[in-house]
């Protein structure tokens, strides 16, 4: 097929023929102890300076809710949760640590990650960044003697008690971002609010936010705690944010967005195929709509839009697809996660490309042509967000 020929710049191209990110690999954090004995100090800058890393800089909310972040920020779920295999804990830290050389300032966790075990990570990884960089976590899914019941918990009481246990697992002093992670049905959103705005004046949390909320819930909440930013799954594959009003109620209201999957799982990367296997005892997308093998297979011809996109740019599938969502709009940080350094050179080079607004359009209306094969979430997962 023509999408799969030599000259398509796909993620797995760009993996083998990218000169910077071989540099990269080569080179650990700290990267003037790696520079052999004798080699020139020019040399080593010339290295340091062909790594990317982040220049550009964003505000989430608004007034005393800003909260100036990087411009892509890291999801560290992946590392130990839903996404197969992965390495162990010492590799995690030293990606994790590299993303932070790198300028990387916001990095998003959860309780139910693992449960429990992702946030372990990151605080043991980051905490030793205090100050400089923001981890933020999320509350509401109900967590039992470190096990998920499928259940929400977002009572004042539990949140009380999430947010103490989230600080001793971080290492931290208070939360930067302090996410309800979904909407708990018995609970009202000013209730939540309420608790939260409490906890800011506590110090025992600085900023908070809400995932896969409807426009309405965001009106209500922010009304009694301002509202940092909201996150929800938003990329060229599902767009349910631009229809619903939450970005527009984001605008009017002075609340950042943070894109969560901007790369559809890994799938707009371009390295999933239908024959993909995934990890049944630590993956879910063997379970999601989206990720079955006839799904994958229909889909496949929106990743090769993207692929052919990028060709006249320079840019992977997986850069096409994190610059289309950092040119929406200033206030949107998209959280991609991964466990690879090539991985990590390559996203954040997506602020290095200089695309117009009509050549975004005009790949809008070629994905558009293209219908979406197979649900995001299975029922149980859909019933638990808002449209």
């Amino acid at each position: 097929m023509e999408e799969y020929n030599n000259t398509t710049i796909s993620r797995r191209g760009f993996l083998k023929t990218s000169i910077l990110t071989g540099a990269a690999l080569a080179i650990p954090s700290s990267i003037n102890k790696v520079i052999a004995a004798g080699s020139e100090k020019k040399n080593a800058q010339d290295i340091k300076n062909s790594i990317a890393s982040i220049k550009e800089y964003r505000t989430l909310g608004t007034g005393k809710a800003a909260l100036k972040v990087s411009a892509l920020g890291f999801g560290v779920m992946g590392m130990t949760y839903n996404r197969s295999q992965h390495p162990d804990k010492k590799e995690c830290i030293r990606m994790l640590h590299e993303a932070v050389d790198r300028g990387v300032t916001l990095f998003d966790t959860a309780i139910i990650y693992g449960p429990l075990t992702n946030e372990q990570l990151a605080g043991e990884a980051l905490s030793e960044f205090k100050g400089k960089i923001n981890v933020t976590t999320k509350f509401g899914h109900e967590v039992i003697d470190g096990k998920g019941t499928g259940r929400q918990d977002s009572r004042p009481a539990t949140i009380r008690r999430y947010c103490e246990e989230s600080l001793k697992r971080l290492h931290i002093d208070a939360i930067p971002m302090f996410y309800q992670h979904r909407i708990d049905p018995n609970v009202p959103a000013e209730e939540v609010a309420q608790t939260i705005a409490d906890l800011i004046k506590e110090g025992k949390v600085l900023h908070w936010g809400m995932c896969e909320v409807s426009a309405e819930t965001i009106r209500k909440a922010h009304s009694v705690c301002p509202i940092t930013a909201i996150q929800s799954e938003y990329h060229l594959m599902h767009r349910l944010v631009e229809e619903n009003g939450v970005l527009d109620v984001c605008e009017e209201l002075g609340i950042g967005f943070v894109p969560y999957s901007p790369i559809n799982r890994g799938f707009l990367g371009g390295c999933i195929n239908e024959y993909t296997q995934f990890d049944t005892n630590n993956d879910n997308r063997h379970t999601l709509p989206r990720f079955q093998p006839e799904a994958i297979r229909a889909n496949t011809r929106i990743v090769n839009v993207l692929q052919n996109f990028g060709r006249k740019y320079g840019m992977t599938s997986a850069q096409v697809a994190l610059g289309w969502l950092l040119q929406k709009a200033d206030w949107i940080v998209p959280i991609p996660g991964t466990t690879k350094l090539s991985h990590l050179e390559e996203n954040l080079r997506s602020l290095d490309f200089n695309v117009s607004p009509e050549e975004w359009k005009r790949l809008e209306t070629e994905v558009s042509k293209f219908p979406i094969i197979g649900d995001r979430y299975n029922a149980e997962q859909q019933r638990q967000v808002e449209r």
